[in-house]
This record gives C-alpha cells, structure tokens and sequence, in this order.
C-alpha cells in the first residue's frame, strides 16, 4: 500500500498522510518499494487507522478496493469483480462465467462476500465494478444507462415490443443487455445472448446478468461468451429479434483480409477503413424477418466517402430506417455528437422506402458538469415521439424518400435534412429578444447603481479604522474556517441529480463551469459531516477557491454544497459581519496579489491573509448591497454574451435561407 493509497482510503490528500508518517511514531514502517514511493503493510496501516480514528470501520469498500487493486493488473482485478458477481448470485465463477480465479483472487472474493452481507449484494458489486470502470476509464468505454433505456425503447417502439431473443455482439460490461432485461424480461422472459473479444468483460457482464436476476432456469439461452464476434461469432444462424449495441470504432485490425468473402456482406464488402459498416452488416445478417437492430455509431459513418455504397444498399433495400444524431456527451468519446442507427430485416422487400432522420444534438441544458449536461427526458420524447409519427410534427424529425438520398456522397447526417422551419425561428427570436430586453433593463438598473459609486476622501471610515485579516477574524471567534476535504470517490454521483441530492463542488468544476457537476446522497453527507470527514458549506456561508487560477468568493443563498480541497467554507457571526460585505471584499484582485503565493503552476491564495475593512455592522450592509449588485452585473454579463449569440445564430439563418426580410 502507497501513500497515495492510504490517502485514498482515508479520504485526504497525500500531503496528510506524509505528515502522519512524520508526527506518529506508531505509524507503520515501509516494507518496501523505494525511497520516493515506499509501500506499507495493509494490515497495519487499517489497524492503525482505526486506532488513529481516521476511518470508521474495517473491510468497507474503501478498503477492500485498494486490496483489489493491488493485483497490479487490470484483468486480474476484473476477474475479482466477476467473481465477486458469481459469487454474490449463487453462481461459480470457473462453470458460469468461464474465469478461474488464483487462490489471493479467492481470497478478495471472499472478503468482498463477507462485506456484501453487511452492505448488500448488488450495492458492493456495483460499487466495486465503479471503481474498477474509473480507474482503467481510458481502456473500457462503457454504454452509459440512460443511453442504454433510450435505444431499447427506440427497438420496442420501432417494430420489436415482445421480442424472444435479444443479441449484443459487442456486449463489453453488459449494460444494453441489462436494460432489454429491464424493458422485456419479466413479461415475456427474453433470451439474452452477448458476446465479446475481452473475457474479462464478458465474465463481468455475465455476472451482472447473473446478479440482476436477468438469467433463470427457463432462460437456458442466456448466456455470454468471450470471443471476436467478427472473426468467429458464436451465434451464426441465431435469428434474434432485436439487436442492440455499442461496437468498437475506427479499428483497422478487425478481419478485413480474412472475411472477404464472409457471407455477411451482403451490401458489400466493407473497406478497411469502415469497420462500423461490418458491425452494422452482421447485426442485419443475426435479425429474424421483422426483427430491429439498435447500433451507437460514430458520425463518420454516415458521411465518408469509402462506405458510400454501402449506405446506398441499406437504404435502397429498406433496410436502414431511421438515424439519429445525439447531443456530444452522450456516451465515449464525449467530444462527439454520436449517432444512432436504427436497422431492420423486412420480412418482405418495402413498397415505398423512406428514411426517419433525427437531429437531437441540442438536447443539453445548461451545465453542471464539466460534460454536456444531458435533457435525457427531452431527448427521449423528441426521439421516441418521431419514430412513432414518422417525423411528423416533430421539431427535428423529417421523413426523406430514398431516392433524394441517393447522390454522389449518400451522407445521412440528419442535420442537412432538417433545417429549423422559418416559424420555428422566428418564434425563437420573438423569445430571444424578449428575454435580451430583460436583461438589457436589468443591467442598465444594476449600471445607474454601480456608476453611482466614485473614489471616496483618503482619510474615509476604512482609513480611521484600518483593516484586519481572515485569520484574525477566526482568532475573535467572528467567523469560522473550514476547509474542503478530498471526498470518497464510492460516495460521489454523476448525472441527473435528485431532490435528496447535495452538489460536490471541485476546483476543477470552477476552471470548467463554475457550478458543481457531481453530488452525494444526502444520507452520506450527514454521516461524513458527523464524522468530520465531509465539509459542507450551509445558505449564509461564504466559500472561498485558495487555488489562484479559480479564486473567488461568494455567499451561498441557495443550498448546502460539499467543498473539495482548496476551497473553504466561511461561517460568519451575523450580529458583526455582512456575508456579502465580507465576500466582496475578499474577492478583490488586490486580496489576491498580496495573498498568494506567486508560484507558477500551482499557485494559491492564503485565505486566512485575505484583508477586510474595519467597518460597523450598519456600513458594512451598505457595502454588501452593492457588492451583491456587482455578482448581479458580472452573471448577467455571461447571460447576455450566450444569449447574444444565440440570437445571432438564429437571424444569421434566417438570412442565409433567405427567409427573413433584411434591414433597410
């Protein structure tokens, strides 16, 4: 165990843990490892801990995760959490999940077995698959759930409501395969058939299945096996009813050479350079007649030029339905706006073939995360309201004769067939320039207010009095200082934040953002505030970034947030202090310059150095007032630069349609 290990089980930063191995004598020695980076017994380091008061209890996930990792491999530690999986279900890892643990593996599975009866069985799995998908995020793209809910409503609503069998050819963790079982197992008892190069992941979406109750005696056709689906599939002649999946992308080793005459092809060879066209082929070549198929595609494939003819044959025989373009941040690489490809076998050839484009790539809401901050709800009514209207009366949605399709390029990228309709925009500047002018009237309020404020006499009330410092402040006991700590990466939760939910503010979300973009269970908050391993900040409190390139100060008037390292929570004795008065004056560039620390990369501000006036409770409301109506001017700025340029975009085509009359 590293320091940093320590750091991470501890919950603080590794900078704490050095000045423990320096202040204790009982801290345990090294017993290996070097110099820089010596390794500690894990034993003694948690006996000591818990001696020391600095976790809680023993065998927790925290712990046993650090365990885990220690394997020092990726795929050893993956074979641990499937077996953990196994064996959680009542299953053997060996017999049904095709994974043969070593006896230190066992022995980690038995730990985390006799912590999952304290803490629950698919808690401790999933939380422990968690860590495992964060720590080798780089190697394993996941298919993020709600995506996963999307594309198997989008098979049930686009012809497939009672299917029998359900394939994922490129299964990875087994999240599409979970989401079929959640939409269509209990009713109709699906078959749930997966596959994938990486055993490990077939073994951890086996043992998801297992886990979920996905799989039971009358499915004997669930399974998942660990092979290259392209090179040698393990369902050749299954007629599944629905296809679902997330393949690989931009590959240039998939079999190109060896399957050049695969009977799969049957809309022609894919190119080297196209291996998402060979997914797309065999998913069509496993559907029964009737049968629909799901695919995640990157938005390449719909535009270049090498698999031009290819896109031609799907959409000539009917085949390719619909696609539908995703807001980026929807699922790996989150820089991409992906797409969605929605296929079908006819059971006879069409009479009139049309394809459904979809353009939902704006379906985001403003950020709270460093990612796009997806409208899941509204992306899923906008997608699954066109495929059943076909398009119409659906903003974004347009149905498209084949035949105007079939040019030189075949590029199926649903923004050029759906350009915004002229009322459309027209009704979005009405409401642009409606929301502009109010804000325009706010600022020009909040300006008469602020350009009302001019340089006072030298010899003014803040010169009589002088001014004091943070750390004399928390000396009289008028304000209290609290600092962020490192949070329990298992407790942190990404997305859609409930009501019960409490905002984790990082001074990584400040660079990005400016707003929190992860959050905690409630629960969780009160027990690591009772512990004192969580530090919140409370409406009233001031928090204060010590880190230089996000510094800033500002009064919470909302709700409770919990601070990360470098930030700090201010409580203040409101019978001698204004929050806002306080803030402000903390926030001053001129605190800054004489409160840091002037490195170059790492420089921060010494909050406990920051000045203050000494000024009477009466002057400091006044004071506070307008350092309010300066926050008020600074947001508004921001709001009017987006909102600005939003307006601009809209009238810039209008007038690139020649649909708007220009100005005389």
């Amino acid at each position: 165990m590293t320091l940093a290990g320590i750091a991470r089980i501890a919950g603080v930063g590794r900078a704490a843990v050095s000045n423990w191995r320096r202040r204790h004598d009982g801290f345990p020695a090294p017993v290996g490892g070097s110099d820089a980076s010596p390794q500690f017994p894990l034993g003694e380091v948690e006996r000591w801990l818990q001696e020391q008061g600095k976790i809680r209890s023993a065998g927790g996930p925290a712990l046993l995760w650090p365990q885990i990792e220690a394997l020092g491999d990726r795929d050893a530690a993956g074979t641990v959490i499937a077996a953990v999986g196994a064996r959680l279900a009542g299953a053997d890892a060996r017999r049904d999940l095709g994974v043969s643990p070593s006896r230190e593996q066992r022995q980690l599975v038995g730990r985390a077995a006799d912590l999952a009866a304290r803490e629950g069985s698919k808690e401790t799995f999933e939380r422990l698959l968690s860590r495992w998908l964060q720590t080798h995020v780089r190697q394993i793209a996941t298919t993020p759930e709600p995506l996963a809910d999307l594309m198997v409503q989008i098979a049930d609503v686009a012809g497939s409501p009672h299917p029998r069998t359900v394939l994922d050819p490129a299964c990875g963790t087994g999240t599409l395969l979970r989401a079929a079982a959640r939409q269509w197992g209990d009713a109709n008892a699906v078959r749930l058939r997966g596959q994938d190069r990486d055993p490990v992941l077939a073994a951890i979406a086996a043992a998801r299945l297992l886990l979920a109750g996905a799989v039971s005696a009358d499915q004997a056709g669930t399974s998942v096996t660990a092979a290259d689906t392209l090179l040698e599939d393990a369902h050749t002649g299954l007629e599944a009813d629905v296809v679902l999946s997330n393949p690989p992308s931009n590959e240039r080793d998939w079999g190109h050479a060896e399957l050049a005459t695969d009977p799969r092809w049957a809309f022609g060879q894919p190119p080297r350079t196209e291996p998402e066209l060979a997914w797309v082929q065999h998913a069509v070549s496993a559907l029964a007649p009737g049968g629909t198929a799901v695919l995640l595609l990157p938005p390449g494939v719909a535009t270049r030029r090498a698999g031009r003819r290819i896109r031609a044959a799907l959409l000539r025989s009917g085949t390719l339905r619909a696609v539908v373009a995703l807001p980026p941040g929807v699922a790996p690489p989150y820089g991409l706006g992906l797409h969605l490809w929605v296929l079908c076998n006819p059971a006879e050839p069409p009479a009139d073939t049309e394809l459904l484009v979809v353009d939902a790539k704006d379906r985001t809401l403003p950020t709270t995360s460093g990612r796009p901050e997806i409208d899941w709800p509204g992306l899923h009514d906008q997608v699954l309201r066109a495929l059943a209207s076909k398009g119409a009366s659906v903003r974004g949605a347009n149905s498209l004769p084949v035949i105007d399709l079939l040019d030189e390029q075949v590029d199926l990228t649903p923004a050029r067939y759906v350009p915004a309709t002229a009322e459309a925009l027209g009704s979005d500047l009405r409401a642009g320039w409606k929301r502009l002018g109010a804000m325009l009237d706010e600022l020009s309020g909040l300006r008469a207010a602020l350009a009302a404020v001019e340089p006072g006499p030298a010899d003014g009330p803040a010169a009589e009095t002088g001014t004091t410092t943070l750390a004399e402040l928390e000396r009289a006991n008028a304000v209290e200082l609290r600092a962020g700590q490192a949070v329990d990466e298992d407790q942190l939760r990404r997305g859609d934040r409930p009501r019960t939910g409490v905002p984790v503010l990082l001074v990584a979300d400040l660079l990005l953002t400016g707003t929190p973009g992860q959050w905690m269970a409630a629960k969780a908050v009160s027990a690591g505030s009772r512990a004192g391993a969580v530090t919140t900040a409370r409406p009233g409190d001031i928090v204060v970034s010590g880190a230089a390139r996000s510094f800033d100060a500002w009064v919470v008037t909302d709700e409770s947030v919990v601070l990360g390292p470098q930030l700090y929570a201010v409580g203040i004795e409101s019978a001698v202090l204004e929050p806002w008065f306080l803030a402000g004056c903390m926030r001053a560039p001129a605190n800054k310059r004489q409160a840091g620390t002037h490195a170059s990369t790492s420089s921060r501000v010494d909050v406990r150095r920051l000045r203050v006036p000494r000024l009477g409770l009466a002057e400091q409301r006044s004071y506070g007032e307008t350092f309010r109506k300066i926050h008020a001017f600074e947001r508004l700025l921001r709001d009017l630069g987006a909102e600005g340029t939003e307006l601009l975009q809209s009238i810039s085509d209008l007038l690139a349609a020649g649909r708007a009359v220009p100005t005389r």
